[in-house]
Protein backbone atom coordinates (compact mmCIF):
# COMPACT_ATOMS: atom_id res chain seq x y z
CA UNK A 1 0.00 0.00 0.00
CA UNK A 2 2.78 2.39 0.86
CA UNK A 3 4.55 1.87 -2.45
CA UNK A 4 1.31 2.13 -4.36
CA UNK A 5 0.42 5.37 -2.58
CA UNK A 6 3.83 6.86 -3.30
CA UNK A 7 3.58 5.82 -6.92
CA UNK A 8 0.15 7.41 -7.22
CA UNK A 9 1.48 10.58 -5.62
CA UNK A 10 4.14 11.03 -8.28
CA UNK A 11 1.96 9.95 -11.19
CA UNK A 12 -1.16 11.86 -10.17
CA UNK A 13 -2.26 14.47 -12.70
CA UNK A 14 -3.00 16.96 -9.94
CA UNK A 15 0.41 16.70 -8.29
CA UNK A 16 2.27 18.99 -10.74
CA UNK A 17 -0.50 21.58 -10.43
CA UNK A 18 -0.35 21.40 -6.64
CA UNK A 19 3.44 21.75 -6.62
CA UNK A 20 3.30 24.64 -9.11
CA UNK A 21 0.65 26.46 -7.10
CA UNK A 22 2.48 25.92 -3.84
CA UNK A 23 5.73 27.07 -5.39
CA UNK A 24 4.24 30.34 -6.66
CA UNK A 25 2.55 30.94 -3.31
CA UNK A 26 5.78 30.38 -1.38
CA UNK A 27 7.71 32.53 -3.86
CA UNK A 28 5.25 35.37 -3.32
CA UNK A 29 5.13 35.34 0.49
CA UNK A 30 8.55 34.05 1.56
CA UNK A 31 10.03 37.53 2.08
CA UNK A 32 7.03 39.12 3.78
CA UNK A 33 6.97 41.62 5.34
CA UNK A 34 8.71 43.33 2.43
CA UNK A 35 11.58 45.63 3.32
CA UNK A 36 14.89 46.73 1.83
CA UNK A 37 17.12 46.50 4.88
CA UNK A 38 19.21 43.42 4.02
CA UNK A 39 21.05 41.72 1.15
CA UNK A 40 21.85 45.10 -0.47
CA UNK A 41 18.26 45.40 -1.69
CA UNK A 42 18.23 49.15 -1.16
CA UNK A 43 21.14 49.64 -3.56
CA UNK A 44 19.37 47.77 -6.36
CA UNK A 45 16.03 49.47 -5.67
CA UNK A 46 17.67 52.88 -5.71
CA UNK A 47 18.82 52.48 -9.32
CA UNK A 48 15.28 52.50 -10.78
CA UNK A 49 14.14 55.09 -8.22
CA UNK A 50 16.90 57.44 -9.38
CA UNK A 51 16.02 56.76 -13.02
CA UNK A 52 12.44 57.92 -12.46
CA UNK A 53 13.16 60.79 -10.07
CA UNK A 54 16.31 62.24 -11.64
CA UNK A 55 16.48 60.78 -15.15
CA UNK A 56 19.82 59.01 -14.68
CA UNK A 57 19.20 56.11 -17.05
CA UNK A 58 22.71 54.75 -17.65
CA UNK A 59 24.69 55.43 -14.48
CA UNK A 60 23.23 55.68 -11.01
CA UNK A 61 24.39 56.10 -7.45
CA UNK A 62 23.57 54.43 -4.15
CA UNK A 63 21.71 55.95 -1.18
CA UNK A 64 25.11 56.69 0.39
CA UNK A 65 26.14 58.52 -2.80
CA UNK A 66 28.59 55.95 -4.07
CA UNK A 67 28.48 54.82 -7.70
CA UNK A 68 26.08 51.96 -8.42
CA UNK A 69 28.15 48.95 -9.47
CA UNK A 70 25.60 46.98 -11.52
CA UNK A 71 24.66 47.60 -15.16
CA UNK A 72 21.22 49.19 -15.53
CA UNK A 73 19.03 46.62 -17.33
CA UNK A 74 17.04 45.36 -14.32
CA UNK A 75 16.68 48.98 -13.21
CA UNK A 76 15.21 49.82 -16.62
CA UNK A 77 12.70 47.00 -16.25
CA UNK A 78 11.69 48.17 -12.77
CA UNK A 79 11.35 51.76 -13.98
CA UNK A 80 9.04 50.63 -16.80
CA UNK A 81 6.98 48.54 -14.39
CA UNK A 82 6.62 51.51 -12.05
CA UNK A 83 5.37 53.63 -14.94
CA UNK A 84 2.68 50.99 -15.55
CA UNK A 85 1.75 50.07 -11.97
CA UNK A 86 2.71 53.17 -9.92
CA UNK A 87 3.82 50.77 -7.18
CA UNK A 88 7.46 50.59 -6.21
CA UNK A 89 7.08 47.26 -4.39
CA UNK A 90 5.63 45.72 -7.54
CA UNK A 91 8.22 47.34 -9.80
CA UNK A 92 11.14 46.19 -7.65
CA UNK A 93 10.05 42.62 -6.91
CA UNK A 94 8.12 41.55 -9.99
CA UNK A 95 11.22 41.01 -12.23
CA UNK A 96 12.65 38.40 -9.86
CA UNK A 97 9.26 36.74 -9.30
CA UNK A 98 8.50 36.50 -13.02
CA UNK A 99 12.01 35.16 -13.69
CA UNK A 100 11.53 32.49 -11.00
CA UNK A 101 8.19 31.43 -12.49
CA UNK A 102 9.69 31.36 -15.99
CA UNK A 103 12.54 29.10 -14.85
CA UNK A 104 10.01 26.79 -13.16
CA UNK A 105 7.95 26.48 -16.33
CA UNK A 106 11.00 25.91 -18.50
CA UNK A 107 12.35 23.24 -16.17
CA UNK A 108 9.08 21.33 -16.00
CA UNK A 109 8.48 21.47 -19.74
CA UNK A 110 12.06 20.60 -20.70
CA UNK A 111 12.45 17.75 -18.23
CA UNK A 112 8.98 16.35 -19.05
CA UNK A 113 9.65 16.25 -22.78
CA UNK A 114 13.13 14.79 -22.38
CA UNK A 115 12.78 12.44 -19.43
CA UNK A 116 9.08 12.00 -18.68
CA UNK A 117 6.40 13.68 -16.58
CA UNK A 118 7.68 12.37 -13.25
CA UNK A 119 11.17 13.67 -13.96
CA UNK A 120 9.56 17.01 -14.89
CA UNK A 121 7.74 17.05 -11.57
CA UNK A 122 10.97 16.40 -9.68
CA UNK A 123 12.81 19.14 -11.61
CA UNK A 124 10.01 21.62 -10.88
CA UNK A 125 9.89 20.64 -7.21
CA UNK A 126 13.65 20.79 -6.81
CA UNK A 127 13.77 24.33 -8.15
CA UNK A 128 10.71 25.70 -6.38
CA UNK A 129 10.97 23.89 -3.08
CA UNK A 130 14.45 24.75 -1.85
CA UNK A 131 15.49 27.47 0.56
CA UNK A 132 17.69 29.42 -1.85
CA UNK A 133 15.02 29.86 -4.54
CA UNK A 134 12.45 30.93 -1.95
CA UNK A 135 14.74 33.61 -0.59
CA UNK A 136 15.63 35.10 -3.96
CA UNK A 137 12.21 34.91 -5.66
CA UNK A 138 11.06 38.34 -4.46
CA UNK A 139 14.28 39.93 -3.25
CA UNK A 140 15.16 43.21 -4.94
CA UNK A 141 18.28 41.77 -6.52
CA UNK A 142 19.58 40.73 -9.93
CA UNK A 143 20.32 37.08 -9.09
CA UNK A 144 17.06 35.57 -10.35
CA UNK A 145 16.91 37.46 -13.69
CA UNK A 146 20.57 36.57 -14.27
CA UNK A 147 19.86 32.91 -13.50
CA UNK A 148 17.02 32.93 -16.05
CA UNK A 149 19.23 34.29 -18.83
CA UNK A 150 22.09 31.90 -18.03
CA UNK A 151 19.63 29.01 -17.97
CA UNK A 152 18.27 29.99 -21.40
CA UNK A 153 21.79 30.01 -22.83
CA UNK A 154 22.69 26.67 -21.27
CA UNK A 155 19.35 25.21 -22.36
CA UNK A 156 19.96 26.26 -25.96
CA UNK A 157 23.34 24.52 -25.84
CA UNK A 158 21.71 21.45 -24.27
CA UNK A 159 19.14 21.21 -27.07
CA UNK A 160 21.80 21.53 -29.78
CA UNK A 161 23.73 18.70 -28.14
CA UNK A 162 20.66 16.54 -27.57
CA UNK A 163 19.46 16.89 -31.17
CA UNK A 164 23.02 16.64 -32.52
CA UNK A 165 22.54 19.82 -34.54
CA UNK A 166 25.23 22.12 -35.83
CA UNK A 167 25.26 25.78 -34.88
CA UNK A 168 23.52 28.05 -37.40
CA UNK A 169 23.71 31.85 -37.76
CA UNK A 170 20.28 32.23 -36.15
CA UNK A 171 21.45 30.25 -33.10
CA UNK A 172 24.49 32.49 -32.75
CA UNK A 173 22.26 35.56 -32.85
CA UNK A 174 20.20 34.08 -30.00
CA UNK A 175 23.37 33.46 -27.99
CA UNK A 176 24.58 37.00 -28.66
CA UNK A 177 21.25 38.50 -27.57
CA UNK A 178 21.10 36.47 -24.37
CA UNK A 179 24.75 37.14 -23.52
CA UNK A 180 24.19 40.87 -24.04
CA UNK A 181 21.20 40.79 -21.70
CA UNK A 182 23.28 38.93 -19.09
CA UNK A 183 26.10 41.47 -19.48
CA UNK A 184 23.68 44.34 -18.88
CA UNK A 185 22.31 42.60 -15.79
CA UNK A 186 25.51 41.76 -13.94
CA UNK A 187 28.49 41.97 -16.26
CA UNK A 188 30.98 39.27 -17.33
CA UNK A 189 30.10 36.97 -14.41
CA UNK A 190 28.02 35.09 -17.00
CA UNK A 191 31.29 33.75 -18.40
CA UNK A 192 32.11 32.05 -15.08
CA UNK A 193 28.91 30.00 -15.22
CA UNK A 194 29.14 28.90 -18.86
CA UNK A 195 32.64 28.99 -20.34
CA UNK A 196 34.25 26.48 -17.92
CA UNK A 197 31.52 23.94 -18.66
CA UNK A 198 31.81 24.54 -22.40
CA UNK A 199 35.59 24.11 -22.26
CA UNK A 200 35.27 20.89 -20.24
CA UNK A 201 32.64 19.48 -22.61
CA UNK A 202 34.65 20.38 -25.70
CA UNK A 203 37.80 18.85 -24.22
CA UNK A 204 35.99 15.63 -23.38
CA UNK A 205 34.23 15.30 -26.72
CA UNK A 206 37.31 16.39 -28.67
CA UNK A 207 39.55 13.64 -27.35
CA UNK A 208 40.30 10.64 -29.50
CA UNK A 209 37.69 7.97 -28.81
CA UNK A 210 37.51 4.32 -29.72
CA UNK A 211 35.02 3.21 -32.38
CA UNK A 212 31.49 3.04 -31.09
CA UNK A 213 31.94 5.68 -28.39
CA UNK A 214 28.63 7.40 -27.56
CA UNK A 215 29.83 10.96 -28.28
CA UNK A 216 29.76 12.16 -31.88
CA UNK A 217 32.30 14.54 -33.33
CA UNK A 218 29.57 16.76 -34.75
CA UNK A 219 28.25 17.52 -31.26
CA UNK A 220 29.53 20.87 -29.97
CA UNK A 221 28.67 23.16 -27.08
CA UNK A 222 30.62 26.02 -28.65
CA UNK A 223 28.66 28.51 -30.73
CA UNK A 224 31.70 30.35 -32.04
CA UNK A 225 33.65 33.38 -30.87
CA UNK A 226 31.69 36.33 -32.18
CA UNK A 227 28.61 36.17 -29.87
CA UNK A 228 30.86 36.16 -26.81
CA UNK A 229 33.17 38.92 -28.01
CA UNK A 230 30.39 41.13 -29.39
CA UNK A 231 28.36 40.96 -26.18
CA UNK A 232 31.46 41.79 -24.17
CA UNK A 233 31.97 44.75 -26.49
CA UNK A 234 28.50 46.08 -25.61
CA UNK A 235 29.32 45.80 -21.92
CA UNK A 236 32.69 47.52 -22.42
CA UNK A 237 30.92 50.45 -24.10
CA UNK A 238 28.95 50.94 -20.88
CA UNK A 239 32.16 50.63 -18.82
CA UNK A 240 34.09 53.10 -20.98
CA UNK A 241 31.21 55.57 -20.80
CA UNK A 242 31.20 55.29 -17.03
CA UNK A 243 34.96 55.84 -16.77
CA UNK A 244 34.76 58.92 -18.99
CA UNK A 245 31.59 60.56 -17.74
CA UNK A 246 30.78 59.25 -14.24
CA UNK A 247 33.03 60.48 -11.39
CA UNK A 248 34.21 57.65 -9.16
CA UNK A 249 33.18 54.93 -11.62
CA UNK A 250 36.69 53.59 -12.17
CA UNK A 251 37.48 53.30 -8.46
CA UNK A 252 34.11 51.91 -7.34
CA UNK A 253 33.18 49.65 -10.27
CA UNK A 254 36.38 48.65 -12.02
CA UNK A 255 38.82 48.50 -9.11
CA UNK A 256 36.61 47.69 -6.10
CA UNK A 257 33.69 45.73 -7.51
CA UNK A 258 35.45 43.80 -10.29
CA UNK A 259 39.20 43.54 -9.64
CA UNK A 260 38.66 43.62 -5.87
CA UNK A 261 36.66 40.37 -6.05
CA UNK A 262 39.84 38.49 -6.95
CA UNK A 263 41.83 39.82 -4.01
CA UNK A 264 41.58 39.42 -0.26
CA UNK A 265 41.99 43.01 0.91
CA UNK A 266 38.76 44.77 -0.14
CA UNK A 267 36.15 42.02 0.14
CA UNK A 268 36.17 39.44 2.92
CA UNK A 269 37.54 36.17 1.49
CA UNK A 270 35.90 32.82 2.11
CA UNK A 271 37.45 29.33 1.99
CA UNK A 272 37.55 27.34 -1.22
CA UNK A 273 34.88 24.89 -0.03
CA UNK A 274 32.47 27.67 1.04
CA UNK A 275 29.76 27.00 -1.54
CA UNK A 276 29.62 23.21 -1.24
CA UNK A 277 28.19 22.87 2.30
CA UNK A 278 25.85 25.80 1.73
CA UNK A 279 24.60 24.22 -1.50
CA UNK A 280 24.06 20.87 0.23
CA UNK A 281 22.10 22.63 2.96
CA UNK A 282 20.06 25.10 0.91
CA UNK A 283 19.26 22.53 -1.78
CA UNK A 284 18.22 19.79 0.66
CA UNK A 285 16.53 17.33 0.46
CA UNK A 286 17.23 17.31 -3.28
CA UNK A 287 20.99 17.37 -2.74
CA UNK A 288 20.64 14.21 -0.65
CA UNK A 289 18.51 12.58 -3.36
CA UNK A 290 21.12 13.40 -6.01
CA UNK A 291 23.90 11.87 -3.93
CA UNK A 292 21.77 8.77 -3.27
CA UNK A 293 20.93 8.31 -6.96
CA UNK A 294 24.57 8.78 -7.98
CA UNK A 295 25.76 6.27 -5.38
CA UNK A 296 23.07 3.81 -6.41
CA UNK A 297 24.01 4.14 -10.07
CA UNK A 298 27.72 3.66 -9.38
CA UNK A 299 27.04 0.69 -7.12
CA UNK A 300 25.06 -0.96 -9.92
CA UNK A 301 28.17 -0.53 -12.10
CA UNK A 302 30.44 -1.90 -9.36
CA UNK A 303 31.84 1.59 -8.80
CA UNK A 304 33.41 1.81 -12.24
CA UNK A 305 33.31 5.56 -12.74
CA UNK A 306 34.85 5.37 -16.20
CA UNK A 307 32.03 3.13 -17.40
CA UNK A 308 29.46 5.58 -16.05
CA UNK A 309 31.01 8.45 -18.00
CA UNK A 310 31.32 6.41 -21.20
CA UNK A 311 27.66 5.41 -21.03
CA UNK A 312 26.45 8.89 -20.12
CA UNK A 313 24.57 10.68 -22.92
CA UNK A 314 26.16 13.85 -24.34
CA UNK A 315 23.21 15.98 -23.15
CA UNK A 316 23.54 14.72 -19.58
CA UNK A 317 27.30 15.17 -19.68
CA UNK A 318 26.76 18.80 -20.72
CA UNK A 319 24.52 19.35 -17.68
CA UNK A 320 27.26 17.92 -15.49
CA UNK A 321 29.94 20.11 -17.08
CA UNK A 322 27.70 23.18 -16.88
CA UNK A 323 26.99 22.70 -13.18
CA UNK A 324 30.44 21.67 -11.99
CA UNK A 325 32.24 24.20 -14.18
CA UNK A 326 30.32 27.13 -12.71
CA UNK A 327 30.65 25.82 -9.18
CA UNK A 328 34.40 25.31 -9.43
CA UNK A 329 35.18 28.69 -10.97
CA UNK A 330 32.98 30.58 -8.51
CA UNK A 331 34.71 28.69 -5.68
CA UNK A 332 38.09 29.97 -6.89
CA UNK A 333 36.99 33.60 -6.51
CA UNK A 334 37.92 34.68 -2.94
CA UNK A 335 34.88 36.94 -2.45
CA UNK A 336 31.88 34.66 -1.93
CA UNK A 337 28.24 34.91 -0.94
CA UNK A 338 25.67 32.11 -1.07
CA UNK A 339 23.28 33.81 -3.49
CA UNK A 340 26.03 34.29 -6.09
CA UNK A 341 26.07 30.58 -6.84
CA UNK A 342 22.34 30.49 -7.55
CA UNK A 343 22.64 30.19 -11.39
CA UNK A 344 23.87 26.59 -10.94
CA UNK A 345 20.54 25.59 -9.35
CA UNK A 346 18.44 25.32 -12.57
CA UNK A 347 20.91 23.03 -14.41
CA UNK A 348 21.30 21.07 -11.18
CA UNK A 349 17.53 20.46 -11.19
CA UNK A 350 17.67 19.28 -14.81
CA UNK A 351 20.64 17.08 -13.95
CA UNK A 352 18.57 15.53 -11.16
CA UNK A 353 15.72 14.82 -13.58
CA UNK A 354 17.94 12.96 -16.07
CA UNK A 355 18.75 9.85 -13.98
CA UNK A 356 15.21 9.74 -12.60
CA UNK A 357 13.84 9.63 -16.13
CA UNK A 358 16.25 6.86 -17.07
CA UNK A 359 15.63 4.79 -13.94
CA UNK A 360 11.88 4.93 -14.40
CA UNK A 361 12.33 2.98 -17.62
CA UNK A 362 13.58 -0.03 -15.63
CA UNK A 363 10.83 -1.94 -13.86
CA UNK A 364 13.14 -3.43 -11.21
CA UNK A 365 14.37 -0.04 -10.02
CA UNK A 366 11.05 1.79 -9.98
CA UNK A 367 9.95 0.84 -6.48
CA UNK A 368 13.07 2.15 -4.78
CA UNK A 369 13.30 5.34 -6.81
CA UNK A 370 9.58 6.07 -6.37
CA UNK A 371 10.06 5.84 -2.63
CA UNK A 372 13.11 8.09 -2.57
CA UNK A 373 11.61 10.70 -4.89
CA UNK A 374 8.27 10.81 -3.10
CA UNK A 375 9.95 11.11 0.29
CA UNK A 376 12.14 13.95 -1.03
CA UNK A 377 9.06 15.72 -2.41
CA UNK A 378 7.15 15.41 0.86
CA UNK A 379 10.15 16.52 2.91
CA UNK A 380 10.74 19.52 0.65
CA UNK A 381 7.11 20.61 1.09
CA UNK A 382 7.40 20.32 4.87
CA UNK A 383 10.78 22.05 5.05
CA UNK A 384 10.05 24.96 2.72
CA UNK A 385 6.48 25.38 3.88
CA UNK A 386 7.43 25.34 7.54
CA UNK A 387 10.41 27.64 6.94
CA UNK A 388 8.30 30.16 5.02
CA UNK A 389 5.45 30.24 7.53
CA UNK A 390 7.84 30.61 10.47
CA UNK A 391 9.86 33.30 8.68
CA UNK A 392 6.77 35.34 7.86
CA UNK A 393 5.31 35.01 11.38
CA UNK A 394 8.59 36.00 13.04
CA UNK A 395 9.02 38.82 10.54
CA UNK A 396 5.74 40.46 11.51
CA UNK A 397 6.24 39.67 15.19
CA UNK A 398 9.68 41.28 15.21
CA UNK A 399 8.48 44.23 13.12
CA UNK A 400 11.08 43.78 10.41
CA UNK A 401 9.11 46.27 8.34
CA UNK A 402 9.26 48.93 11.07
CA UNK A 403 11.01 51.43 8.82
CA UNK A 404 8.58 50.73 5.98
CA UNK A 405 5.62 51.56 8.22
CA UNK A 406 7.40 54.60 9.63
CA UNK A 407 8.22 55.90 6.15
CA UNK A 408 4.64 55.42 4.98
CA UNK A 409 3.26 57.30 7.98
CA UNK A 410 5.71 60.16 7.53
CA UNK A 411 4.81 60.50 3.85
CA UNK A 412 1.13 60.55 4.75
CA UNK A 413 1.60 63.29 7.34
CA UNK A 414 3.79 65.29 4.97
CA UNK A 415 1.13 65.08 2.28
CA UNK A 416 -1.67 66.11 4.64
CA UNK A 417 0.25 69.06 6.09
CA UNK A 418 2.16 69.87 2.89
CA UNK A 419 5.49 69.62 4.67
CA UNK A 420 8.84 70.16 3.07
CA UNK A 421 10.98 67.47 4.65
CA UNK A 422 14.39 65.82 4.34
CA UNK A 423 16.23 62.85 5.86
CA UNK A 424 19.38 63.32 7.94
CA UNK A 425 22.25 60.99 6.97
CA UNK A 426 21.69 57.46 8.29
CA UNK A 427 23.14 53.98 7.93
CA UNK A 428 19.83 52.41 6.90
CA UNK A 429 19.90 52.93 3.13
CA UNK A 430 16.33 51.75 2.69
CA UNK A 431 15.05 54.68 4.79
CA UNK A 432 15.68 57.03 1.89
CA UNK A 433 13.43 54.93 -0.35
CA UNK A 434 10.71 54.50 2.27
CA UNK A 435 10.54 58.30 2.50
CA UNK A 436 10.96 58.67 -1.28
CA UNK A 437 13.88 61.04 -1.16
CA UNK A 438 16.85 60.90 -3.54
CA UNK A 439 19.54 62.15 -1.15
CA UNK A 440 20.36 62.20 2.54
CA UNK A 441 21.12 65.59 4.00
CA UNK A 442 24.09 66.32 6.28
CA UNK A 443 23.25 67.52 9.82
CA UNK A 444 24.92 70.92 9.33
CA UNK A 445 23.00 71.53 6.12
CA UNK A 446 19.79 70.35 7.78
CA UNK A 447 20.26 72.97 10.50
CA UNK A 448 20.91 75.70 7.95
CA UNK A 449 17.91 74.76 5.80
CA UNK A 450 15.63 74.50 8.85
CA UNK A 451 16.66 77.80 10.40
CA UNK A 452 16.42 79.42 6.99
CA UNK A 453 12.75 78.45 6.78
CA UNK A 454 13.18 75.96 3.93
CA UNK A 455 12.11 72.86 5.86
CA UNK A 456 9.04 71.95 7.87
CA UNK A 457 10.11 68.47 9.04
CA UNK A 458 13.19 66.32 9.45
CA UNK A 459 13.68 62.59 9.92
CA UNK A 460 16.75 61.85 12.04
CA UNK A 461 18.30 58.94 13.97
CA UNK A 462 17.03 58.80 17.55
CA UNK A 463 20.50 59.11 19.10
CA UNK A 464 21.21 62.29 17.11
CA UNK A 465 17.84 63.95 17.62
CA UNK A 466 18.57 65.68 20.95
CA UNK A 467 21.79 67.31 19.76
CA UNK A 468 20.17 68.28 16.50
CA UNK A 469 17.10 69.86 18.10
CA UNK A 470 19.24 72.13 20.24
CA UNK A 471 20.39 73.79 17.02
CA UNK A 472 16.94 74.03 15.42
CA UNK A 473 14.59 76.95 16.00
CA UNK A 474 11.04 76.09 17.09
CA UNK A 475 11.54 72.35 16.73
CA UNK A 476 9.46 69.66 18.41
CA UNK A 477 9.39 65.89 18.37
CA UNK A 478 6.44 64.33 16.62
CA UNK A 479 4.66 61.31 18.02
CA UNK A 480 5.76 59.41 14.91
CA UNK A 481 8.88 57.39 15.54
CA UNK A 482 10.46 54.11 14.56
CA UNK A 483 11.76 52.11 17.50
CA UNK A 484 14.87 49.99 17.23
CA UNK A 485 14.05 46.63 15.69
CA UNK A 486 14.99 43.32 17.20
CA UNK A 487 18.09 41.34 16.35
CA UNK A 488 20.11 44.54 15.85
CA UNK A 489 18.67 45.08 12.38
CA UNK A 490 18.60 48.83 12.56
CA UNK A 491 18.42 52.00 14.65
CA UNK A 492 15.41 54.00 15.70
CA UNK A 493 14.31 57.21 13.95
CA UNK A 494 12.17 60.19 14.92
CA UNK A 495 10.26 62.88 13.09
CA UNK A 496 11.06 66.46 14.01
CA UNK A 497 8.47 69.11 13.12
CA UNK A 498 7.88 72.78 13.77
Amino acid sequence: MEISWLENLLQGKRTPWFVAGLTILLFAIANLPWQLDDYDQAKQAFTSFEMIKEGHWFYQGTPQEYVATKPPLVGWISACLFSLTRSWDTAWRLPSLLAAIAISILLFRTASLAYGTIAGLIALSAFGLNLLSLRLATLVRTDMPLALVIFLIGLLIWRKIQKEETWKPRDRIYIFGLLTVAMLIKGPIVYAFLLPGIALFQWRTGRARPPGAPFQSRISAWSGWWPWIASLGVFLLWVIGGILFQPGFFDEVVMREFIGRFGETIHRPQPLYFYLPHLLHKFAPWSVLMIALAAFDLASRRWRIGVAFREMSPATFWLLCWTLGGLMVMSLIPSKRVDRIFPVIPPLCLLLAAPIGNIFRHEQLRTRVYRWSAVALILSILITGGYTVAKVIFGYRDHRDALVVFGREVRHEAEVHQWRYEVVSAKDEGLLLYLQRTHFIKPDRAVAEWNGGNLDALVAPTEEASALMRKLHDAALSQLKSNERREGQGRGYVLITR
